[in-house]
């Protein structure tokens, strides 16, 4: 297992991501000082998100239907909890995307290879 998302497992036979991004930003406000540089003011975390990104590839690993039941996930708007390999469990997270990139498409237009990448944000 690669990871989880709710009950969604990221593995060889579903979804294999081969790349993980993880971005976290914090918020601080300008406070300004007379006759001095402005200073600023921590006031909190701001954005938490990561992006999974990886090859689909049916011959070899993973399966479309697994995309169908990620956008079925993501239409219902609901926060999972994520949780990596290692059993660590990282948050509650809602997917904001869904890029897709079909490649080498057979005569059907069924594709040999899907370009995937998923971004999840962080609400709690």
């Amino acid at each position: 297992m690669y990871a989880a998302l709710g009950l969604f497992v990221f593995e060889l036979a579903t979804v294999p991501f081969s790349e993980e991004e993880h971005r976290r930003s914090w918020r601080h406000e300008p406070v300004s000082l007379v006759g001095e540089r402005d200073s600023a003011q921590f006031v909190g975390p701001r954005d938490d998100v990561k992006t999974l990104s990886g090859i689909l590839a049916p011959e070899l690993a993973g399966s479309y239907a697994e995309i169908d039941t990620l956008n079925d996930m993501a239409d219902a708007g609901e926060p999972y909890t994520f949780v990596d390999g290692t059993g660590r469990v990282w948050g509650e997270y809602v997917i904001v995307a869904l890029d897709l990139r079909k490649q080498h498409l057979l005569i059907d237009g069924v594709p040999r290879m899907v370009d995937f990448a998923i971004d999840l944000k962080r609400i709690r």
